[in-house]
C-alpha cells in the first residue's frame, strides 16, 4: 500500500466495458472486462482509487454481459470491485440554468426530428409505387421509413441526455466530486456543463496502468 494513498473516484458508464476501444487484438468482450476490472482491483488496493455505479447502471451493464454469455467469474469481479451506490436526489442541487439548457435543447431537437419527419413524407409520396434494386420485398415507401427511424433517432438523441440511467451517472458524479468515465458523447456534453472531471473510456485502462506503474514499473509497464 502506498504512503500516501490517493483519493481518486471514478463514476463507470457501460460504454467504458462495452467499446471495442480497451480490447487489445483478438480479444473478446469477456477478457476486456476481466482485464479491466482486475487493474480496477489493483488501483484500489495500492493506491485507494475507488470506482462506482449507480444501480440502473449496474444493471444495464450487468444484462448486456449477461446476454453476451460472459462468465460469473467476470461478474463477481464486477460485483466486489465496482461500489454500487445510489445517488442522492433530494440532496444533489441542479443550477435551473442547465435545466433551462435542457428544455431549451429538447425543444429544437422536436423542431428538427419534425423537419426530418416531413422530408420523408415527401420522398415516400414521390416513389410509393417503386421497389428498391436487388430487395423486390421492400417497396421505396419501406426504404424511407427505414431510413426515417435511422435519423430521427440520430437528430432526437445522439449527444443528449436521453435516460435514467445517463441522469444517475452524473448525479452520483455530482455527489461524490468524481471522475465520469464514458464513451457517450452525449454524457461528456453534460459533464462539462456540471463542471465534472470526465475521460473517454478508452484511456481508462491506460490511466490507472499509469497510476500502478508510479508503485511498481517493471510490473506494470510489461504489462505482466
Amino acid at each position: 500500500m502506498a504512503d500516501r494513498p490517493l483519493k481518486q473516484r471514478f463514476v463507470l458508464d457501460t460504454s467504458l466495458f462495452l467499446t471495442t476501444e480497451i480490447r487489445g487484438p483478438d480479444q473478446d468482450v469477456e477478457a476486456a472486462c476481466r482485464d479491466l476490472l482486475e487493474l480496477i482491483a489493483a488501483a484500489k488496493q495500492i493506491h485507494n482509487i475507488s470506482c462506482y455505479m449507480p444501480p440502473s447502471i449496474k444493471a444495464e451493464l450487468t444484462g448486456m454481459l449477461e446476454n453476451r454469455d460472459v462468465s460469473g467469474d467476470v461478474l463477481t469481479k464486477l460485483d466486489t470491485w465496482v461500489i454500487t451506490k445510489s445517488p442522492a436526489h433530494h440532496e444533489v442541487m441542479i443550477p435551473a440554468d442547465l435545466v433551462y439548457k435542457f428544455i431549451d435543447e429538447m425543444s429544437d431537437r422536436v423542431d428538427r426530428g419534425l423537419r426530418v419527419s416531413e422530408k420523408a413524407v415527401r420522398k415516400a409520396e414521390e416513389s410509393r409505387a417503386e421497389t428498391v434494386e436487388e430487395h423486390d420485398h421492400m417497396t421505396e415507401v419501406d426504404k424511407v421509413i427505414s431510413d426515417l427511424r435511422d435519423e430521427y433517432r440520430d437528430t432526437l438523441r445522439q449527444g443528449v441526455l436521453d435516460s435514467r440511467e445517463d441522469f444517475d451517472l452524473l448525479m452520483l458524479a455530482k455527489e461524490l466530486d468524481a471522475g465520469v468515465v464514458t464513451e457517450d458523447q452525449g454524457i461528456i456534453n453534460w459533464a462539462e456543463d456540471f463542471g465534472l472531471r470526465y475521460l473517454k473510456g478508452r484511456s481508462f485502462p491506460s490511466l490507472l496502468t499509469e497510476y500502478l506503474a508510479a508503485d511498481d514499473p517493471d510490473r506494470w509497464r510489461s504489462g505482466t
